[in-house]
C-alpha cells in the first residue's frame, strides 16, 4: 500500500496496528514480538520519508510553485502523518508554509519601495489574499485540526515583524511620528482582524513558535484593556470635554480600542516599540505648545468672570490638559506597556508641574506691602469701607478659581497615577509616582487660601489699630458696638460671601479658609486688646460688648450673608470659642477690682487657664497700675501659680521656649522704648 501510495487505507490499517502493538508493549522481551515492533517502526519510517518526498515534489522549496490544486493522495498522506512521529507533521507544515510565503519575501524585500512604512497596508492586503487563496485551493487538503490558515498567518506575522524591525533600524532617521503612528494603527487593525478570524490556539502549541512569542504572551496577560470612558477624570466628562476629545480625533488617535481578549496583540506591532521615542518626543513638544497656548489664552482672555451663583469655575485649560493626557495614556498603552509608558509618565510629570507654576501659581494676584495711604478715619466710615480690600472682586474670584482648579488637578492626578499603574507592566509599577506633582498642587491650594486670609486680615488691620488708639479711659457710657467693630464686620461681609460662593464646589477648603482666618485674626485682636491702656471700668465694659459682637460674627462667619444657614464646622467653632472666650476673660479680669490682692490674683488664675506673669503684667498695664504697685502683685502671682510640670523649671521658662504673639509684641514695645530713650 505504501508503494502504491494508498495512504487512505494505510492510515486506517496503521492506526489499528499501532493500537494492537500497545497491548504487547510489556512483552518486548520476546524475540518475535520485538521483531514485529521493529517491522512496524521501519514501515513508519519509510512512510514518513515517502510522504515528505511527495510534499517536496508537490511544493518544492526551490523554484516556482507548480500550478494545479491539491491531490487526494496528499490529503490522505496528512491522515497518515497524524499517526506517525509528530516531527513528520511539523516538517510538512513547515515546508508548506515556507513555500507559501516565499513570494512575500521577494515582493517586500528591504530595497523595494513597497517595503517602507507608508505602504504597510500592502503587506496586510497580500496576506489576506493568500489566506483566501489557501482556503479555496488547500482548505480540504490539510486536516482541520492542523489549523494551517492560522499557522500561515502567524508565520507571516513573525516574518513581517523581523523584516519591519530590520528596515526601521536601517532607516531610523526617516521615521516621523505621523508615519510611525500610521504604521502602528494599520498594524493593530490587522492584529484585530486576526483575532476575529482565528482563535490563536496554535500560538502556544510549540509548532513554529518564535523565541519572542513567550514574552508576547506574558505581555498579553499583564495588559489591561482600555475603557471607552475617560479613565481618570472624576465625574462624567462635560459636553465641552467630549467636544474637545472629538475635535482631537485626528490621525494619532486610534479609532477603536483593541479588544481585551486579542491573543495576537503585539505579534507584529511589538517591532515598533524601540522607535516609540519618536512618539514620546512628539508628545513632549505637543504638550509644551499646549502649555504655551494656555498661557497666551489666559493673557488674552483675562481672569474668569466673577460667579457668585454656581461656585468658582475650574479653568477650562485644566480639562483640556487632562483630556490630552487621557488620549496619550490610552494610545501609548496600546503601543507598549513597558519603558515607553515610563517615559510618557515623566513627560506627564514635567507638564503637570509647568501647569501648576505657569497657569496657577503664576496667575495668583500679588499682595502689596503698603497700606495704600488709607487713613484710620476713612476706614471707620462704612461708606468708604469698600476701599479697604486690597483685592478686587475679580481678583478674589480668580484666587478661588485657581484654588478650585488646583483641587481638581490634585484629585485627577491621583486618579491618573492609578490608571498608569493599571496599564504598565507589573515590574514597572513602582516607577510610577506622581506624589511630587500632587504636592505641588497642594502648595497652590495652600497659597491660595493664605492669600484670601491675608487679604481679609489686612482689611481688618486698620480697624484694630483704630481700636488700640481710642481713649478707653474717657469712655463715659456703654453704647452700641464701636465703629471699629462695624468696620471689621463690613469687611467680613464683603469678602466671605464671595469666597464661600466661589468655593461652593470645594467646601472643605472654604472651611480651611475660615479656620486659618480665625487663627490669624483672634491672636491679632488680643494683641491689640492689650494695647488699649489705660482703660476705665466703662471702657472695659464697652470692649467686652465689642468682643462679644465680634465673637458672634466670627461664629456665624461660614454662613454670613447666605440665605441657607448651615451649622459651622465643629473644628472652626472650637477655635473661635476658645480664642474669643480668652479675650472676654482678659476683659473680665481688667474689670475686677484689684483689691484685695489675693482675690484678684486667684480670680486671674481661675479665669485664664494659660495664665502667666507676662499676660498678668499686660492686664495690670491695662488697668493703669503703676510699676511699684505691680511688683507686689506679680510676686503674689508667682507664689500662687500652680507648680510647673515635671522637667520644666518655671512657667516663665516655658513661655520663653514657645513665645506667644503677646510676648513678642511686649518685647518689641520694650525695644522701641529703649531706642527712644537713647535717642
Amino acid at each position: 500500500m505504501t508503494r502504491r501510495r494508498q495512504y487512505g487505507e494505510v492510515a486506517n490499517l496503521l492506526q489499528g496496528v499501532m493500537n494492537v502493538l500497545e497491548h504487547f508493549h510489556k512483552y518486548m522481551g520476546i524475540p518475535q514480538i520485538r521483531q514485529l515492533s521493529e517491522r512496524v517502526k521501519a514501515a513508519q519510517t519509510e512512510l514518513g520519508q515517502q510522504i515528505l518526498a511527495d510534499f517536496e515534489e508537490a511544493f518544492p522549496s526551490q523554484g516556482t510553485k507548480r500550478p494545479g490544486g491539491p491531490s487526494n493522495v496528499l490529503r490522505d498522506a496528512c491522515l497518515v502523518a497524524n499517526i506517525l512521529d509528530p516531527r513528520i507533521k511539523q516538517e510538512i507544515m513547515k515546508k508548506f508554509i515556507k513555500q507559501h510565503l516565499s513570494e512575500y519575501l521577494v515582493l517586500f524585500q528591504e530595497n523595494q519601495d513597497v517595503a517602507w512604512l507608508d505602504k504597510i497596508d500592502r503587506r496586510y492586503a497580500w496576506i489576506k489574499r493568500q489566506l483566501v487563496d489557501y482556503e479555496e485551493k488547500y482548505g480540504r487538503m490539510f486536516p482541520r485540526e492542523w489549523y494551517m490558515a492560522e499557522r500561515i498567518a502567524i508565520e507571516f506575522c513573525h516574518v513581517t515583524r523581523t523584516e519591519l524591525a530590520k528596515i526601521m533600524r536601517t532607516r531610523a532617521k526617516e521615521i516621523e511620528v505621523k508615519l510611525l503612528l500610521f504604521a502602528i494603527q494599520r498594524t493593530t487593525n490587522f492584529e484585530g482582524f486576526l483575532a476575529k478570524r482565528f482563535s490563536g490556539c496554535t500560538l502556544t502549541d510549540g509548532t513554529l513558535v518564535r523565541p519572542s512569542q513567550g514574552s508576547l504572551q506574558h505581555e498579553k496577560k499583564l495588559e489591561s484593556p482600555p475603557t471607552s470612558t475617560n479613565p481618570f477624570l472624576e465625574d462624567e466628562p462635560t459636553p465641552e470635554m467630549e467636544e474637545l476629545a472629538t475635535e482631537k480625533g485626528d490621525l494619532d488617535q486610534p479609532k477603536k480600542p483593541k479588544a481585551p481578549d486579542n491573543p495576537f496583540h503585539g505579534i507584529v506591532s511589538k517591532c515598533f516599540e524601540p522607535h516609540l521615542y519618536v512618539y514620546i518626543e512628539s508628545q513632549d513638544k505637543n504638550l509644551g505648545e499646549l502649555i504655551d497656548r494656555f498661557v497666551a489664552d489666559f493673557k488674552a482672555q483675562g481672569p474668569p468672570k466673577p460667579n457668585t451663583d454656581e461656585g468658582g469655575a475650574v479653568l477650562p485649560s485644566c480639562a483640556d490638559l487632562f483630556v490630552y493626557y487621557k488620549k496619550c495614556m490610552v494610545q501609548c498603552s496600546q503601543l507598549s506597556t513597558g519603558e515607553p509608558m515610563i517615559a510618557l509618565t515623566t513627560i506627564f510629570q514635567k507638564y503637570l508641574r509647568e501647569y501648576a507654576w505657569k497657569i496657577l501659581s503664576g496667575n495668583l494676584p500679588k499682595t502689596t506691602t503698603s497700606s495704600g495711604g488709607l487713613t484710620i478715619s476713612s476706614l471707620l466710615k462704612e461708606k468708604e469701607g469698600s476701599e479697604v480690600a486690597k483685592f478686587t472682586l475679580e481678583e478674589l474670584c480668580l484666587i478661588c478659581s485657581i484654588l478650585s482648579t488646583a483641587e481638581y488637578c490634585l484629585a485627577t492626578t491621583q486618579q491618573l497615577e492609578e490608571k498608569l499603574k493599571e496599564k504598565v507592566d507589573i515590574s514597572l509599577i513602582e516607577r510610577i509616582n506622581l506624589t511630587g506633582e500632587m504636592d505641588t498642587f497642594s502648595t497652590v491650594i495652600s497659597s491660595s487660601i493664605q492669600l484670601l486670609v491675608q487679604d481679609l486680615d489686612a482689611a481688618c488691620d486698620p480697624a484694630l489699630t483704630a481700636m488700640s488708639k481710642m481713649q478707653w479711659q474717657n469712655v463715659e457710657h456703654v453704647g452700641d458696638q464701636s465703629p471699629y467693630v462695624t468696620s471689621v464686620i463690613l469687611h467680613i461681609k464683603q469678602n466671605v460671601p464671595i469666597i464661600r460662593d466661589n468655593l461652593a464646589s470645594t467646601r472643605k477648603y472654604f472651611t480651611q479658609f475660615c479656620i486659618k482666618f480665625a487663627n490669624s485674626f483672634i491672636p491679632k485682636f488680643i494683641t491689640h486688646l492689650f494695647k488699649c491702656k489705660p482703660i476705665s471700668m466703662v471702657g472695659a465694659e464697652q470692649l467686652l460688648l465689642d468682643t462679644h459682637s465680634l465673637k458672634m460674627v466670627l461664629l456665624d462667619l461660614p454662613s454670613i450673608g447666605s440665605q441657607v444657614v448651615r451649622k459651622a464646622p465643629a473644628s472652626y467653632t472650637k477655635i473661635v470659642v476658645k480664642g474669643m472666650t480668652r479675650a472676654e476673660m482678659i476683659l473680665k479680669v481688667v474689670m475686677a477690682p484689684h483689691e484685695p490682692l489675693v482675690v484678684f490674683v486667684d480670680n486671674y488664675i481661675k479665669l485664664l487657664t494659660d495664665c502667666n506673669t507676662e499676660t498678668f503684667q499686660k492686664i495690670l498695664d491695662m488697668k493703669g497700675l503703676k510699676r511699684s504697685e505691680q511688683s507686689s502683685m506679680l510676686e503674689l502671682l508667682r507664689q500662687r501659680l500652680p507648680a510647673p510640670p515635671s522637667g520644666a523649671e518655671s512657667t516663665g521658662s516655658l513661655s520663653l521656649m514657645a513665645p506667644t504673639p503677646e510676648q513678642e509684641s511686649s518685647r518689641i514695645r520694650k525695644l522701641e522704648k529703649l531706642i527712644k530713650k537713647r535717642l
